[in-house]
């Protein structure tokens, strides 16, 4: 075996077959499950929290710590994972399948929904695959996967703004709603970047920045989609100006790129305002 082939490793299709196979299968029985709502209501001085727990929002929880539990059953079946720890490898397969229920769980059993479907599942199957090459830091293709899982997780957080948005939650449901995943976000993404280096500080420090925007917005009669883009905008160039930061690089070309992408965010993010 050349070494070239050595550092091209492929997850094990029967195990990526079956997982992505009992996701699926749980998010297309929910629409038969007829559950009602049921309401959680927690009394605190001053204040009384109203929560909704529907079975669409138990089994997208329930099908994201399937995904995280699936990606180490996969991930370590990979021949140079050694004695690494695979909790990073968790973060992104569970988002994504969180983030697939969410649309699922609003739109009505049709095309559209079909074509969520489709979609979400070759995502999965994308993401696992990814996470599963970005094991082996010498593999061939490390650099592709990391730049693809990278946006990817941009682009799933963009849907969970908006649909966060759409759905009208109050601030107090939003703001977790937006700020924990977007550190996850933050510290996978500046993960792959240094290659193997967590910045704890920075992915909090990132998402309560985003949160304060996300509290300024709330109130502002904003589209779902501008409000996702304006949230984007931010949260990436600032990860991006994070990364160069920590990998040393100079200021007079660190900024350019970020900058480039918050303006064209922002731009379309007017644009549809308007």
């Amino acid at each position: 075996m050349s070494s070239m082939e050595e550092h091209q490793h492929l997850p094990d299709a029967n195990r990526l077959s079956v997982l992505a196979a009992t996701i699926l299968l749980v998010y297309a029985l929910t629409p038969f499950l007829n559950i009602p709502e049921n309401s959680l209501e927690i009394n605190l001085p001053g204040v009384v929290f109203y929560f909704n727990l529907s079975i669409a929002t138990i089994i997208s929880l329930l099908v994201a710590g399937l995904a995280a539990v699936g990606s180490d059953w996969i991930v370590r079946d990979h021949p140079g994972v050694g004695k690494q720890n695979t909790m990073q490898h968790w973060l992104l397969p569970a988002f994504t399948a969180w983030v697939i229920g969410v649309p699922l769980s609003t739109l009505k059993v049709g095309l559209q929904w079909w074509a969520v479907f489709a979609f979400g599942g070759l995502l999965l199957i994308l993401v696992f695959v990814a996470e599963y090459i970005v094991v082996d830091l010498s593999d061939v293709r490390h650099a592709p996967a990391s730049v693809g899982l990278t946006a990817l997780s941009f682009a799933l957080y963009l849907i969970l703004a908006i649909a966060v948005r759409a759905a009208g939650m109050r601030l107090y449901l939003l703001l977790p709603a937006l700020v924990i995943p977007l550190a996850l976000v933050c510290l996978r993404t500046l993960y792959l970047r240094l290659g193997g280096r967590w910045c704890i500080k920075w992915g909090v420090g990132i998402a309560l920045v985003i949160g304060q925007i996300a509290v300024g917005l709330h109130y502002w009669p904003v589209a779902p989609l501008a409000f996702g883009l304006i949230l984007l905008g931010p949260s990436y160039a600032i990860t991006s100006i994070a990364g160069s930061i920590e990998e040393g690089r100079s200021w007079r070309t660190s900024w350019i790129e970020p900058l480039i992408m918050l303006v064209i965010l922002w731009g379309l993010a007017v644009f549809i305002k308007g």
